[in-house]
């Protein structure tokens, strides 16, 4: 493993030192004696709000002067409109109609283009003198100590978003984080933004409300939280050719009701917002639940959730899931998702999770790359997105469901269970396969920990024989030795510091030093373990072939080649798994036989096998 302390907020902590003021090891306040403190003087703009405005658009985050796929540059994202308008010439797109805030920033301020590109002081002085033009031309107050509420309009103004519900969304949030405080850790060092005090928007508020509400398209019967925006498209349910089964893109159901709904899966599109929506709309093709734009968050929604998706690769977990397609590469991911992103997909997800009753949890919030196969010859077609680069701790630290809850820094012991925390920014993997080496020497944080044969770095990685033959590689879309931030595991030894779980029934280690931990003890977890020599693993839960009404219905029961050995353990994620079937074969709801739920009675658990989440049987392990 390679742990760096990046140099990506190194700016905040050298304008501490810079000042003269005091420096608390590992906490540095960065709305006083900062840059946001000198740009604030010298625009008359509360500091507050600049460093508020920057950790909604970067979490202080300067990107060593790289701009982010939507072209934005500097802990500010001061965006480029001509590299805008460049890139989606490139892509073939019409030119819309980017804002070219680091323009219009460079001539407030008087600075060239390439200073706030690259100087992380420069960015954030420009954006102070964009701010304070745009206040002053609104007719607002001005001054460090006024109120960020008064600023409203000019918030929404120069955040660099083309929508007005978008900006709204941006300037609620950049005033919610300066109320509540904000903060992110790297490297053993905590940048924060202490809680202050915020008026009302008032009118300024209300103003970007009506034209937010005056440009919504006329909506269907969208599954989404208040304020968000959402668009309705939906994903077509049409016959194309003369036999019944020829139709698409999706099933008509009866959710929550019948199939349940236990899990939000998370994928990435491997296209454009544009191709993906022309996709979901041709009934020839497959749908999703949602799509979610990078550049704003923008949600578009394509199907009733009582329907079913084909989007997970899996029909079972199709029958049991919603699924959610963030514009992006899984292999640059880095530059496809952005804060704008992860705050409306955290909020859409908490939302279904809440109203539908799913746990907010790895186990039941997990990526399409932790969806099993439902057999064995299935498992190396499965996909693996949205990557290494999704964040996941800052995920669901959105959802008000941070991963480090019920965890504890006690050092774990053999018998543990242990959930994989590595911090996401200064955890910096080697990933290779994306024109040459995606991480190592380019500072971007990654969600994973490699696991090895043997409790040394130097030593190969642990094999996943549904995979591929022999040791799993460094290579992007190779998941076989990947402990995903948030998922579980048995510890099964300790050496020094390196902890060895349970994983594909054998063991994997992790390196996991007392001073720079890698996981954390979980408080109150359940495993299993075989009763027997060992246990079978599927990736589905089908019900046993009594219980189908029609013999030819029965879905093959196929085990994994996977099993659990005798003395082997792994975390109970879940004891109320469905054991079902959701036939669903013609067009019509009308087909006798058809678009009918199957209930079981064997008994299913869910555990964390591997990356992938899997089955047992209960009948076949002991809960401890």
């Amino acid at each position: 493993m390679t742990r760096h302390n990046l140099t990506r907020r190194s700016f905040l902590v050298a304008a501490v030192v810079g000042s003269g003021a005091a420096v608390i090891p590992n906490a540095v306040a960065v709305d006083q004696n900062s840059l946001f403190a000198d740009a604030g003087r010298q625009y008359a703009v509360p500091p507050a709000l600049l460093a508020s405005i920057s950790y909604g658009q970067t979490r202080w985050a300067d990107h060593a002067g790289r701009p982010s796929r939507s072209q934005g540059y500097g802990p500010m994202h001061l965006i480029d409109g001509a590299a805008v308008a460049e890139q989606r010439a490139a892509e073939g797109k019409p030119a819309g109609n980017a804002v070219d805030t680091l323009g219009l920033a460079a001539t407030a301020a008087g600075l060239s283009a390439d200073r706030v590109r690259t100087e992380p002081a420069s960015n954030i002085k420009a954006a102070a003198a964009l701010l304070a033009q745009q206040q002053k031309n609104l007719g607002g107050p001005t001054g460090v100590g006024s109120d960020p509420a008064a600023w409203y309009e000019a918030i929404a103004a120069i955040s660099g978003l083309s929508t007005p519900a978008a900006q709204v969304r941006f300037a609620d949030d950049v005033l919610t984080d300066i109320a509540t405080g904000a903060s992110v850790s790297e490297g053993g060092t905590k940048f924060s933004l202490p809680a202050g005090r915020v008026g009302s928007a008032g009118k300024g508020r209300q103003k970007l409300l009506d034209r937010a509400k005056a440009g919504q398209r006329p909506s269907g019967p969208v599954d989404a939280p208040g304020g968000l925006g959402v668009e309705w498209i939906p994903a077509p349910y049409e016959q194309y050719g003369p036999d019944p089964g020829d139709y698409g893109n999706h099933d008509l159901a009866f959710r929550p009701r019948s199939p349940e709904l236990t899990h939000v899966i998370i994928h990435d599109t491997e296209c454009s917002y544009e191709v993906a929506l022309r996709l979901v709309t041709d009934p020839t093709y497959l749908a999703w639940n949602y799509t979610l734009r990078s550049s704003d968050g923008h949600i578009a929604q394509h199907l009733e959730t009582k329907d079913i998706g084909w989007h997970a690769g899996n029909w079972y977990m199709n029958m049991h899931s919603v699924g959610l397609e963030h514009e992006g590469y899984a292999a640059q991911g880095y530059s496809w998702y952005p804060e704008a992103l992860y705050r409306t997909s955290a909020r859409l997800t908490r939302h279904l999770c809440t109203r539908y009753g799913i746990p907010m949890d790895r186990a039941h919030i997990i990526g399409h790359d932790q969806v099993p196969g439902l057999t064995t010859a299935r498992i190396r077609g499965m996909h693996w997105d949205p990557g290494p680069f999704w964040d996941w701790e800052r995920y669901f630290e959105l959802m008000g469901a941070p991963l480090h809850k019920g965890t504890t820094g006690q050092a774990p012991k053999a018998g543990d269970v242990v959930r994989i925390l590595p911090g996401f920014d200064d955890n910096v993997q080697a990933v290779q396969g994306c024109s040459g080496v995606c991480v190592e020497g380019t500072g971007h944080g990654t969600n994973f920990i490699p696991l090895h044969t043997s409790p040394d770095a130097g030593s190969p990685l642990v094999s996943d024989p549904g995979l591929k033959a022999g040791p799993s590689t460094t290579q992007v879309s190779d998941i076989g030795a990947r402990a995903a931030a948030g998922t579980e595991y048995a510890v099964a030894q300790i050496k020094g510091d390196w902890t060895a779980i349970w994983y594909l029934g054998e063991i994997a280690w992790f390196h996991n030093p007392a001073d720079a931990p890698t996981a954390r003890r979980v408080k109150g977890a359940r495993t299993v373990t075989p009763k027997g020599a060992s246990a079978a693993v599927f990736g589905g839960a089908y019900p046993e072939a009594a219980a189908y009404a029609n013999p030819a219905d029965a879905q093959p029961v196929s085990p994994l080649l996977y099993t659990l050995k005798a003395g082997q353990t792994y975390v109970l994620s879940d004891d109320t798994v469905p054991t079902d079937y959701y036939r669903a074969k013609t067009f019509s709801l009308d087909t006798p036989g058809d678009h009918i739920n199957t209930v079981g009675k064997t008994k299913y658990l869910q555990i964390n096998l591997g990356h992938r989440i899997a089955f047992v049987q209960a009948s076949e392990v002991e809960v401890r």
